[in-house]
């Protein structure tokens, strides 16, 4: 009796971390008051000297902080962490970077991360989904 109820607990452990796991994709970062996913791709950073990191086997892990306006971006690779970056939204479920030019754009769904940020000669690049 005890091993079938031992085995009952750790079935039942796996379902649930299968349907955390599984909803977390379906998460829009556009209309949740708190957002965490992890992105996957390729994913670059340049520091303008002799720092060049470039993978296609990349990760980015976004956080919504709790201003509900401003995002973390933590890489993989030991490429620098983009923190406090202020976004709007645009459109249904998409958040663009306040401020966004030709130089610095980071675009932001439930499916797809897209940064092109450049800051004081220091280049982050991602083109990652989830």
């Amino acid at each position: 009796m005890k091993k079938a109820i031992k085995i009952l607990g750790i079935c039942m452990l796996v379902f649930g971390l299968f349907t955390i796991a599984s909803c977390s994709r379906d998460d829009d970062p556009a209309n949740n008051d708190f957002f965490a996913g992890t992105y996957r791709g390729s994913v670059s950073y340049n520091d303008g000297g002799s720092t060049n990191t470039s993978t296609d086997n990349g990760s980015v892990f976004v956080t919504k902080i709790a201003s509900g306006t401003k995002y973390n971006f933590a890489f993989s690779n030991g490429i620098p962490n983009l923190n406090g970056i202020e976004f709007e939204k645009k459109g249904d479920n998409s958040l663009v970077m306040i401020g966004s030019t030709a130089t610095s754009y980071i675009r932001i769904d439930n499916n797809e991360l897209k940064i092109l940020y450049i800051k004081d000669g220091k280049t982050w690049t991602a083109n990652c989904t989830r």
